[in-house]
Formats: structure tokens, C-alpha cells, sequence
């Protein structure tokens, strides 16, 4: 923005440019870049997250990146290349962000084509300040036709849709262009292929009877030209399908994704994942069925509007006697539909229960193995085979009844025509040799959309069955009805609960009962109780997993429920018993999910959570690969590594889940540790059944039955709190023994030397 840098520096009595930022350093022309996209949002009332653009620390982002920012947020955005006349244009798109040569960006917030002028106006500026007039020539010093253009989004975004065969047509259709070219390629062969049976009649009754060599050559020519322009109308189509099939399986593809990652934790912890998977492959199916089958069909059946005709000319009625084998086939079909749906049906849950069982299976193998239950799950297995291979030989037994009652039908439309034309032709000459050649090549073209139309209507069957299952899954209640709404507040790590009351589904129970304390921002709270007492329930209603609560939880004073949903998780660091880790490298573990940070930030944690020493110990250091299931690491150093991951972002509040109980002792000692070097700057909420974890907390918080019993540090719970003093003695019998041991064997050492 050199030649117009000037008119955006603001005023020159020495007050801080807009380009710089608070400590009154320049600001880089990605930080500008960012402030203009978040201030065309905010013209709007929406307001982007920093942490919710993926783009890497030291690179620059290209424009799909800030699309996908803004889109994020439940916006409409579009990245497009505009010439001066398409901008001039506009006149209500604005805010229009406009990509600068340097880096940085503009906002366009008006224009004027009587005068061929846009005003500018500086992102960092409000937008109550005065833009300025820009002309073509100096613009286009600066800008080279790259924008971004933003809006709130119009009414349910395709994302938001419920999932149905409704759902998946407009998926299709969406598709107009492509179709398009496919229909009129459709259309061009259907015609090529009236001519060749045309030519035959032609050579039949006039060629050969004439001995016409000259009009046989002639033909001939025609035919091979036909013959090559339709072989390759025929790639072009079968390309355009397949371009249109790639799009919709990568559409479907990322639809189902995000309707599954939308859907709330206990919805997976209460539904096995085999039958999961086994919906998510039914919805994969239906792709298949809508590109493959339907669009052939339909492809085909444009084919039989413009053959039909054609026969009408040629024979009306051997061309009705078609038509009528034909709807004798599709009222078969029909015949068949209802029962075959039911055995279908039951097909589809045995398969369920195979997947079941295969998972289940895989996930456990260490239990399977180290049990020896090899022999049970392949009885179960082979159970569910049987069953499975069972209710799809009765659904394919009943299938096999319409194929066959359809197929002396289509003997008549491809093979019997022959023969009644010939007849009707010896019987009072009707036609001729040529009519009934060219009749019976166009009649076979016809057999094939009314057979393909049958079959579509015994796979619509399945479909159906298909979208069943897979509506069980992708239309359950997702999480949030808005995942993009809610405050975005930078915490402090305040806590505050005031008469919470919870119950999991299905239970009697309240999980938590009346639950109030409050803790400052900075505190280390131990959590401690039996088991069901409520202390993990306490994590999850911090997380915002579980919602359905009565009472308030707030933190730093502003309702749980109020706070975006996504913004309020990534604000946390939370280590569980038994973490997780992906495939891939420990670096890419640590940095997973964390846009912009770099090696540096990974060794960071990585010391801070006490794994730096035996990361770098590795052969291949922070690059070394994780297996899945993490073989190639122990429990300490996974967890250690999970700690690492829960810190690389620093967390204002950080959720330790029974981090350390699964751990041998070294570990254990190891990570407690490094507990006060990590709870410094935070607030840290520690859930644990071993005292000796907790002994260091600000304020320990006993629970029994979902109500709290006592709050206070380690000292005076074990003086004044019977469960705690209780849950104490009994983890540390040993040491209280081994004390008892030593004043005796001293009063025994005293005696003898008296």
C-alpha cells in the first residue's frame, strides 16, 4: 500500500498509528490481513476466534484459509479474482476485504461507478472513521483483483440439513453444470443411435436391391463417422459422470465427518461402534446407488423418449407390445418390493452384529490375547457369520423370483418381436425386411432402460433400508444446535458452581446433588471421594460435555452455557487416565489441533510435563512415530506425552482425570513433580484416588454421593473430615506400620541399653 500507505496513517501529532500495535511495534501485514477479515465479520455481529484460523506460524495463509475461518464461524464466504469493473460494481457485498500486494488487506465499505471510485478504510480503525476515495490507477498499485467477500449465512447452511434421500438429490442436483453437459451428451447419443438401425433398414430394402455400391460406400463412411463421434460423446459422458460422482463422494464424505464429530461424547459412549461404521458404510452406498444406477437409469431412459417415437413410426404395435412387457415388468417388481425390504432388513443387523463383534475384537485384542478368549469370539463370530450369510440367502432367494418371472418379458422385447413382425409381415405384407431389422435393433435399445428401470426400484428398496440406518446416526441431536454462537472471553481460571444437580440418562441417581463452591483463579483443587461419588461428573460439566444440568457453573463469572462450545474446550488442558494418542510422530501428537505453533512451542510443553528428557533420548527424537495403540512407548511416557499435549497451548485451566493413577511409582513421582512447576499462572483441577497426589493442593474437595462433605487443605480434612481421614489411613497403613515398627525396635535398643 506504499502509494496510499499516507491516508491511512491517521494523524501526525504523535498519537500511535493504526499499524502499530499496543507496545507501539509495526504490525505485520498478516496481522493487518487479520484484523481486516475480523472487522468485516464484526460489521456483521459475528466475532472470529485468532485460535480458530489454521494457518502455520511463519506463513503466510492463502485466501481458502481465512474462507474456512470465516465459514467457521457460520458465515457465508467466497475468495474471488474481481477486475476494477466487477468491483466498481458492487454495491451490497460491502464489507468487501480486498488482498493486498504486500500481504496485508483493505476494506472496501463503498462504491461509486458514476465516478469509478471505492473508499478504503484501515482495518485497525473503527468503523465510524472515515474511509478513503480510491481510483483505479493507484489501486491498482497495491492490488492485483484478490477479495474476500462475507456475509451471514442464509437460513440452514447444507451442513446443518438434516440427513435424507431428499438431502442427497439436492446434492446432486447442486451439481447443475455437470449434469448439464452429461444430459446433452445423453441426448446426442440416444439420437446417434437411431441412425445405425436407420442405415440397416436403408441397406436392406433399397441398397441390396438395387446393387447400389456407390450408396453402400456412402453408408458406410456415415457409419464409421457416427460410430467414432459417438465413442467419444460416450468418454466425454462417462467423464462428466465421474467428475460428478467424485464431488458428491467427497461432499457426503465431509458431511457425514462433521455430523459425527458434532454429535455429543455419551451418544458414542452409549452406542457400540460397529453399528457406526456399518450406518456410515450405508450412507456411502447410496452415493454409489445415486451416481451408478439412478443416474444410468435415468441417462438411459432419456435414450427410450427419443427411441420411442422412432417406433411408433416404424410399427405402432409391435412399439405398444413393448411398452406392455415392459410395465408387466415394473408391476413384478412392485409385487416383490415390501417382502424383500423386511428380509433386507434383518440382512443389515446381522452385518451390524458382525461389526460389533470385529471391533469390539480389534479393541480388545490384549484382552482377548492375554485371557485366551480366542475360541469365544470365533464361536461368536462364526455365530454371526452363519446368521448374517442366512438373511442374505433368503433376501437374495426372494430377489431371484422377479429376475426370473421378468425375464420372458424381456425375451419378448428383445427376441419374440422377431417372430411376431415376421408373421404379421407373411400375413398381409405389412412393413418390410429392412422396417423389422431396424425394429428389432431399437427394440433391444429399449429392453434395457425398462430392465434397468425394475432393477432400480428393487435397489430404491435398499436405499431406503440404507438411509434408515443411516439417519440413526447423522440425525441424532448434535451437541450444540449452534456450534459457531456463544461468548469467546479469555479466561482467568475463576470456578464457581451454585446448586448443581445432574443426572446421566437411564440412572435414578443424581450424580452430583446440590453442589456449590467457588475457587479463585490460580487454585490447585484436588478432587477426592469413593467411587460414583461425582468428581469426574464435576470435569465433564466443566468441559461442557454433559449440559443437561440444573443450577449455574461459571467461570470467571460468565455461565458455562453462554460460552461458545468449541472456544470453551480449547481454552482447557485436560489429561486423562488412559489418553489416546494418533498415529504419526510425538511432534505432530503434541501440536495436534494447535494452528500455528511451531517445534519450539512442543519442546516447551515437552519440559514443562517432564518428557523432554526421554523424548530426546529416542532415536529419532521428536520425530520418532507412534504406532497405533502407542507400542513403542510405556504408560508413563505416553502420559507424560499427553500432559505435554495438554500444555502446548497453556492453558489457563488444566484438568488432570486420574492422570497418574495408572502410572508405575517413578512415574508417578515423576509427574507429581512437576505438578507446582505446571499449576503455576493456573488453575488446575486434579480428580484423584491417591492422597499423596493431591497432599499440595490449595483446597482438597470431598465428595460422597454427589453432595460435597468438606473443603480445606490436606491438614485440616485429615483432622476434621472422617472420609478423608478414612481414604488417608487406608493408603497409608504401610508407612504408619513401618513407623510403629522402628519406635518399637528404638524402645527395644533403649531397654537392652539400660
Amino acid at each position: 500500500m506504499d502509494s496510499i500507505d499516507s491516508q491511512f496513517q491517521g494523524p501526525s501529532d504523535g498519537t500511535r498509528s493504526p499499524y502499530e500495535g499496543a507496545d507501539g511495534t509495526p504490525r505485520t501485514p498478516l496481522e493487518i490481513r487479520i484484523m481486516a477479515v475480523a472487522a468485516a465479520a464484526r460489521f456483521h455481529g459475528f466475532e472470529l476466534d485468532r485460535d480458530d484460523l489454521r494457518a502455520t506460524k511463519g506463513e503466510d495463509p492463502p485466501p481458502a484459509t481465512f474462507v474456512a475461518w470465516v465459514q467457521g464461524a457460520g458465515m457465508w464466504a467466497k475468495a474471488a479474482q474481481l477486475r476494477w469493473k466487477q468491483l466498481v460494481a458492487m454495491s451490497d457485498a460491502r464489507p468487501v476485504v480486498l488482498f493486498l500486494n504486500d500481504g496485508s488487506a483493505a476494506l472496501m465499505v463503498r462504491t461509486d461507478a458514476s465516478r469509478n471510485l471505492v473508499w478504503l478504510k484501515d482495518p485497525a480503525a473503527s468503523f465510524e472513521s472515515d474511509p478513503v476515495a480510491v481510483d483505479e490507477l493507484r489501486l491498482g498499485q497495491v492490488w492485483s483483483g484478490l477479495v474476500l467477500m462475507l456475509r451471514p449465512e442464509r437460513g440452514l447452511s447444507q451442513d446443518d440439513e438434516p440427513f435424507s434421500f431428499q438431502w442427497i438429490l439436492n446434492l446432486v442436483l447442486h451439481e447443475k453444470k455437470l449434469l448439464r453437459d452429461v444430459l446433452i451428451g445423453s441426448l446426442t447419443l440416444s439420437i446417434l443411435t437411431i441412425l445405425p438401425p436407420l442405415i440397416v433398414m436403408q441397406v436392406a430394402d433399397r441398397i441390396v436391391s438395387h446393387r447400389s455400391w456407390s450408396t453402400l460406400t456412402a453408408v458406410a463412411l456415415m457409419l464409421v463417422v457416427a460410430t467414432g463421434y459417438e465413442a467419444m460423446i460416450g468418454w466425454a459422458r462417462r467423464q462428466q459422470i465421474l467428475y460428478v460422482a467424485t464431488r458428491l463422494d467427497a461432499k457426503l464424505s465431509l458431511y457425514t465427518f462433521r455430523r459425527l464429530l458434532g454429535l455429543p461424547i455419551d451418544y458414542f459412549e452409549r452406542t457400540p461402534t460397529g453399528e457406526i461404521m456399518k450406518a456410515l458404510s450405508e450412507a456411502g452406498k447410496i452415493k454409489e446407488f445415486l451416481t451408478g444406477r439412478l443416474l444410468s437409469t435415468v441417462l438411459d431412459l432419456i435414450m427410450l423418449l427419443v427411441i420411442l417415437p422412432v417406433l411408433f413410426i416404424l410399427n405402432p404395435f409391435l412399439t405398444w407390445l413393448v411398452i406392455a412387457a415392459g410395465i408387466g415388468m415394473v408391476l413384478i417388481i412392485l409385487a416383490f418390493i415390501g417382502p424383500y425390504s423386511r428380509l433386507y432388513g434383518k440382512y443389515i443387523q446381522a452385518e451390524v452384529m458382525k461389526n460389533i463383534t470385529l471391533i469390539e475384537t480389534l479393541r480388545g485384542i490384549r484382552t482377548v490375547k492375554s485371557l485366551a478368549l480366542e475360541p469365544t469370539q470365533r464361536d461368536t463370530w462364526d455365530r454371526q457369520t452363519a446368521a448374517s450369510g442366512e438373511a442374505r440367502l433368503a433376501a437374495q432367494r426372494l430377489a431371484n423370483w422377479p429376475a426370473t418371472l421378468v425375464m420372458p418379458l424381456e425375451a419378448v422385447m428383445t427376441r419374440f418381436i422377431v417372430i411376431i413382425g415376421a408373421a404379421m409381415f407373411l400375413i398381409d405384407g405389412s412393413g418390410s425386411i429392412g422396417t423389422l431389422f431396424a425394429f428389432m435393433m431399437l427394440s433391444g435399445r429399449v429392453a434395457g432402460p425398462l430392465v434397468s428401470l425394475s432393477k432400480l426400484i428393487e435397489d430404491a428398496e435398499e436405499q431406503r433400508t440404507a438411509i434408515s440406518y443411516a439417519q440413526a446416526v447423522l440425525n441424532n441431536r448434535p451437541e450444540t444446535t449452534n456450534p459457531n454462537g456463544g461468548l469467546r472471553p479469555r479466561f482467568n481460571g475463576a470456578i464457581a458452581f451454585n446448586k448443581v444437580e445432574f443426572t446421566y440418562p437411564g440412572s435414578r441417581n443424581r450424580a452430583l446433588d446440590g453442589v456449590s463452591f467457588s475457587v479463585p483463579a490460580g487454585t490447585m483443587l484436588g478432587l477426592v471421594g469413593r467411587s460414583g461419588s461425582g468428581k469426574s461428573t464435576i470435569t465433564r460439566l466443566l468441559q461442557g460435555i454433559n449440559r443437561e444440568f440444573e443450577g449455574s457453573v461459571q467461570i470467571d463469572g460468565i455461565d458455562l452455557r453462554e460460552i461458545n462450545l468449541s472456544h470453551l474446550r480449547r481454552s482447557f488442558g485436560v489429561v486423562l487416565q488412559d489418553n489416546f494418542l494418533f498415529r504419526g510422530s510425538i511432534r505432530e501428537n503434541l501440536l495436534s489441533g494447535r494452528a500455528g505453533l511451531t517445534l519450539t512451542d512442543a519442546v516447551r510443553a515437552a519440559r514443562l510435563a517432564g518428557a523432554e528428557e526421554f523424548i530426546e533420548r529416542m532415536p529419532g527424537g521428536y520425530e520418532t512415530y507412534i504406532e497405533e495403540g502407542s507400542p513403542n512407548l510405556s504408560g508413563g511416557q505416553r502420559q507424560r506425552i499427553a500432559i505435554a499435549r495438554a500444555l502446548i497451548h497453556d492453558p489457563r485451566i488444566l484438568i488432570l482425570d486420574e492422570a497418574t493413577s495408572a502410572l508405575d511409582p517413578e512415574s508417578e513421582a515423576l509427574v507429581n513433580a512437576n505438578i507446582k512447576r505446571i499449576a503455576h499462572n493456573r488453575t488446575m483441577v486434579i480428580v484423584s484416588h491417591r492422597l499423596s497426589s493431591i497432599m499440595d493442593c490449595h483446597q482438597i474437595m470431598v465428595l460422597d454421593r454427589g453432595k460435597v462433605v468438606d473443603v480445606g487443605p490436606h491438614d485440616d480434612l485429615v483432622e476434621r473430615c472422617a472420609i478423608y481421614r478414612h481414604l488417608w489411613m487406608q493408603q497409608n497403613r504401610h508407612i504408619d506400620a513401618a513407623l510403629e515398627r522402628n519406635a518399637v525396635a528404638a524402645a527395644a535398643a533403649l531397654t537392652q541399653g539400660h
